[in-house]
């Protein structure tokens, strides 16, 4: 598994939490690294991402002014800041890499759990 994902867990409505993601091997090297999470009946949608050329980042409009996509030091780490959780905000959160600007999110991790009760 490339990548690993933590701080996950059960918060309730209001709440914050931070994610973190950091690659399995210290010579990963990426062209952008994002979130990603699919709720339970749902399928997976993209959340966040941050390019390294410039470190411009996107988000998905229902997270705008709720997340932040940061990096770390290096280029194998980043988190998600994820404040004023709402109870639609649950989903499994997944980090991904992208490694040439051609191509899609190709290295995944394995996620980890965000639950928001109301």
């Amino acid at each position: 598994v490339p990548l690993v994902e933590s701080g996950g867990g059960l918060v309730q409505a209001g709440d914050s939490l931070r994610l973190s993601c950091e690659a399995t091997e210290r010579t990963f090297e990426s062209f952008a690294m994002g979130w990603f999470r699919q709720a339970p009946g749902k399928e997976r949608e993209f959340v966040a991402g941050i390019e390294w050329r410039d470190n411009s980042t996107w988000y998905l409009n229902s997270v705008k002014g709720r997340f932040t996509i940061s990096r770390g030091k290096t280029q194998t780490t980043i988190y998600l800041q994820m404040n004023g959780l709402k109870p639609e905000d649950t989903a499994v959160y997944y980090c991904a890499a992208k490694h040439d600007i051609r191509l899609d999110f190709t290295s995944w991790g394995q996620g980890t759990q965000v639950t928001v009760s109301s």
